[in-house]
């Protein structure tokens, strides 16, 4: 019965940096259910490979803006309304998609669930466009309530969105699929620091750039690229550190993972005046625990709930050079701490894997 079940993912990303779907697109496809995948195309996509799930990407002429996102939630839209017959369920990434996706519902009565990957009226680029905010949360207001599930993607955004929306959100972690195999910090003598992720701003690569001045002897590998990759490659030519500052750009899984298990310790850094940031729980923050890497992030409640209970890092009040820099040289220069942290990352592992969060996506979609 469930491979005649379709259920459609929508994001508006090219789908390549997006690990969280492909996990979830896996698993639906694993157990039996009939996936396709929808993002846009970019001019510089790459292909996506050949995953066990369906996939398209649409076509917009805007690449950016409000006409961005409406022209690509109309043509969203036309793409599942030609494929209604076909459609059980919807399932709606983030409020940047949210507009086709509920119409689509209201249109077809079709079940919706919704997914909140982020606290997506409270990210940086919004904080002054009270417009814009506006609009964003008015289509919240319309949508969200009307979906038949949502999820979120910690703890507190699940608080904070059931509280808003007064439904029950189900927290599921961006977290790896098990490997069980430990990944020992002692034996790395090169001292490298690894940030991976998106290059966009209130992420702290400004200031990690400049800290590694103040790192003795220390390479820095920035896996990723977005909005400021030509102004942080810029301000790390002027750097006196230049020579031990090095950008990867987007590279494949294997070799991500290579870079990862290769790294003394890895950077999650974020600004703090962003409640998106300071209630995240960054699919890279596992990353780095599965890679048995320990890691410096910031004093936001997430992470200090879990390294509370698993010492797989250190928090950091604040993105001040000053601090950054003081942190890193700790953990540097005491390879015992880092090999005993890189243990409580292989304890943490198995409690924060895919296998174990997978269980209560598939409760969800089973209900439905």
């Amino acid at each position: 019965m469930k491979a005649n079940r379709h259920i459609v993912c929508t994001v508006t990303n090219d789908l390549n940096q997006d690990q969280r779907m492909a996990r979830i697109c896996t698993t639906l496809a694993d157990y039996g259910y009939h996936v396709t995948l929808v993002g846009r195309q970019k001019g510089d996509s790459l292909p996506y490979g050949n995953p066990v799930f369906k996939w398209k990407r649409l076509d917009v002429f805007f690449n950016s803006g409000f006409l961005f996102y409406a022209e690509y939630n109309i043509r969203l839209l036309i793409y599942l309304l030609k494929r209604r017959n076909d459609i059980d369920i919807i399932y709606t990434v983030d409020t940047d998609t949210l507009a086709a996706g509920g119409i689509f519902k209201f249109l077809t009565s079709k079940k919706q669930i919704f997914d909140a990957h982020e606290y997506f009226t409270e990210v940086p680029e919004l904080q002054d466009r009270r417009f814009v905010k506006w609009f964003w949360n008015m289509i919240e207001i319309i949508f969200v309530p009307r979906a038949n599930a949502h999820i979120s993607v910690n703890r507190s955004l699940a608080e904070i969105l059931g509280n808003k929306f007064k439904k029950v959100f189900t927290p599921i972690m961006n977290v790896p699929f098990l490997n069980k195999a430990s990944n020992s910090n002692s034996d790395k003598v090169n001292k490298t620091i690894l940030y991976q992720g998106m290059l966009n701003k209130g992420r702290g690569l400004e200031q990690m750039i400049y800290a590694i001045e103040k790192i003795s002897n220390a390479e820095l590998n920035i896996i990723g690229e977005g909005d400021l990759s030509e102004y942080l490659r810029k301000i790390a030519e002027e750097s006196p550190a230049k020579k031990r500052i090095h950008f990867l750009g987007w590279i494949d899984s294997e070799q991500m993972a290579e870079y990862t298990n290769k790294a003394s310790l890895a950077v999650n850094l974020l600004d703090g005046s962003s409640k998106s940031y300071y209630f995240s729980l960054a699919n890279k923050f596992f990353d780095y625990i599965h890679a048995g890497v320990p890691s410096v992030n910031m004093d936001f409640p997430e992470y200090r709930h879990i390294i509370g209970k698993y010492s797989v890092g250190i928090t950091i009040p604040n993105l001040d050079i000053e601090t950054i820099a003081a942190a890193i040289n700790i953990l540097l220069s005491n390879p015992e701490k880092r090999d005993q942290m890189a243990k409580e990352c292989i304890k943490a592992k198995l409690v924060y894997n895919w296998e174990t969060e997978r269980k209560k996506l598939m409760n969800i979609i089973d209900s439905l």
